[in-house]
């Protein structure tokens, strides 16, 4: 239970709210218990004589009236309580997802996280509001009954009360039971949530290669998975409705047989066991709901767990103690003997050795073939992932000993995956420089040569383009994306692939508009097309994690057997081949003219 207590500190702050929701309770329990007592006076004077009706028919009215009216403040103020405390853990659970490091999105799936944060957060709410406030509003009303039941007949009461343990064990043990097989439910629409996800933002590829049945049978596979399991849940909750009931009527018959013995020999008279009945009776509808309160615990119990899982899971790169500012970029950065490996690579390290050093205002080039380690080289600059060994020098600062905000201030990011949001291009364009006037955002489309397919859209810098900014064209996107990062207006910027998804003349548009803005800029340029690179000043040639070669480009090509030098070569063949089939495909066209 460590955790649902956990869960409750909470819901301390709220005192006021939790005192008034008590004192209404309270009262419910006690108007509950009075409804009880009234039976005596009915059966022992108003319906024999008549005596006392108008007084006892007021009182009838006032119990339920108050009745009514505590259980309404009560449900409102738990109620209000349960929002209040949802609302403060998912605001937290967000917030410490985002502070986390790459590594933890490697490892997790979005539609995991966003189970955990709806999911899982819902049972706590429901827990919170629902489940606390029947756990004590009911145990409350079986005080009052038993008070009543003990006021009449001590040795009564104590024989309708012998089936108490046989209660308190089934509870017990099935409350286990529904905590584990309520994971395993949780776990089942995680996958589900990932299943589906997946799908929904893949949908194009879905279609393109006629998988809509494959994606549908893999739904309906974790759909079934959830059903089975939700399923066992169910079996468990039902069976404590039918055993309460049972216990219930072994009680009632109890009280029958002895309460008949007490009113023949006179020690009971009918209205004092009449109204001991009727406590008893209102205290099957409390007892059958704390049975299911229990249940309903041991969910919220398991749901709790899995949030503070991820809420006690820390970063891998952490802000350390101390932590200075680091000043405005001025001189170098060096990568001094860097070494990296993820935590999943079997050992084997990415990145071995790294070694150079780039001044302010040069361009460097980063290239190599696929998972050479270019993208993971520049992704250890923002501190993304932390060094295994070496270390990383801003102006002769290592960058893990300044804080993270004033790091990554100073670097401009253009990644090959264009990542933009539901939101209007202007809030895109604007998204690292909040509250950037329309003239400066408009510059910076004007530069990324976006501002005449903007202007041509229907609103204008004011249209919203969609989940990921799926309105828009590849190109598009990816120069909305090189406008932001211009726009930041960062000393350093990294551009992995930033033109890949740009047409040749699209391409060249921008890169005359970065040759002009990467001026007394320091860049990190990826790029898988080596004619982009040539305007480096340096070049870094990355090979199974090492560097080996460093050079202009110039230099690079006159190296015979050089690895630069190779890689050009292909790329020109690629491009005379890629000539010649476009001529063929000319001259067949002209061909069918004719």
């Amino acid at each position: 239970m460590d955790a649902f207590l956990r869960l409750l500190r909470y819901a301390a702050p709220h005192r006021a709210v939790i005192a008034g929701a008590a004192l209404a309770m309270i009262v419910y329990g006690a108007s509950s218990a009075a409804m009880a007592y009234l039976i005596k006076p009915i059966i022992d004077k108003v319906l024999p004589s008549g005596d006392d009706l108008g007084v006892i028919a007021a009182a009838i009215v006032a119990v339920y009236f108050i009745k009514g009216l505590s259980g309404y403040f009560s449900n409102y103020l738990m109620e209000g309580l349960g929002h209040r405390v949802v609302m403060v853990v998912r605001n937290q659970l967000f917030r410490h997802l985002l502070d986390q490091s790459a590594a933890f999105f490697a490892r997790r799936t979005a539609g995991q996280l966003l189970s955990r944060i709806n999911n899982d957060v819902g049972l706590v709410q429901r827990a919170v509001s629902e489940t606390i406030g029947d756990l004590a509003r009911e145990s409350l009303t079986l005080l009052g009954s038993s008070a009543l039941l003990f006021y009449y007949d001590a040795k009564l009461a104590l024989l309708c009360m012998t089936a108490t343990p046989l209660v308190v064990y089934p509870l017990v043990r099935f409350g286990k039971r529904v905590r584990t097989v309520t994971r395993w439910s949780q776990e089942a629409q995680e996958h589900i949530s990932h299943v589906a996800g997946e799908a929904f933002t893949g949908h194009r590829i879905v279609k393109a290669f006629g998988a809509e049945g494959r994606e549908g049978t893999k739904f309906e596979r974790a759909s079934s998975a959830l059903f089975r399991t939700n399923l066992k849940v169910t079996r468990i909750l039902s069976m404590l409705p039918p055993l309460m009931e049972f216990l219930g009527g072994l009680a009632i018959a109890g009280a029958l047989w002895y309460g008949s013995r007490e009113i023949a020999q006179g020690r009971l008279t009918a209205g004092e066991f009449t109204s001991f009945v009727a406590a008893l009776f209102l205290m099957y509808g409390p007892i059958k709901k704390l049975s299911r309160v229990n249940a309903n615990l041991q969910q919220a119990v398991a749901a709790s767990e899995r949030i503070f899982e991820l809420l006690d899971t820390h970063t891998e790169v952490k802000e350390q103690p101390g932590a200075t500012p680091l000043p405005p970029f001025a001189d170098t950065i060096e990568f001094r003997d860097v070494t990296f490996g993820y935590e999943d690579g079997h050992g084997r390290n990415t990145l071995r050795g790294v070694s150079f050093s780039v001044r302010a205002g040069q361009m460097i080039a980063i290239v190599g073939r696929s998972g050479a380690g270019k993208t993971t080289l520049v992704n250890l600059l923002p501190r993304f992932f932390d060094v295994t060994r070496g270390e990383i020098l801003i102006d002769n600062r290592d960058i893990r000993n300044v804080t993270l905000v004033s790091l990554r201030a100073q670097i401009g990011m253009v990644t090959q995956e264009t990542v933009l949001f539901d939101d209007t291009i202007a809030a895109n364009i604007s998204y690292g420089t909040p509250g950037a006037s329309p003239e400066a955002i408009e510059a910076a489309a004007r530069a990324a040569n976006a501002h005449d397919f903007i202007v041509a859209q229907p609103a204008g810098y004011q249209t919203t383009i969609g989940e990921r900014g799926q309105r828009l064209s590849g190109g598009q996107r990816q120069r909305l994306a090189i406008a932001r990062a211009l726009l930041k207006n960062s000393p350093i910027l990294i551009l992995d692939e930033a033109t890949s998804a740009l047409d040749s003349e699209s391409e060249r548009l921008v890169q005359d508009a970065l040759a002009t803005l990467l001026l007394n800029r320091t860049s990190f340029v990826i790029a898988h097309r080596l004619s982009t690179v040539q305007r480096a000043d340096a070049i870094i040639v990355l090979e199974r994690g090492r560097i080996v070669e460093i050079g202009k480009h110039d230099e690079l090509v006159a190296r015979p057997n050089g690895t630069y030098a190779r890689l050009h070569e292909m790329q020109l063949l690629e491009t005379a081949e890629a000539k010649e089939l476009k001529a063929d495909g000319r001259r067949q066209k002209a061909e069918s003219a004719r």
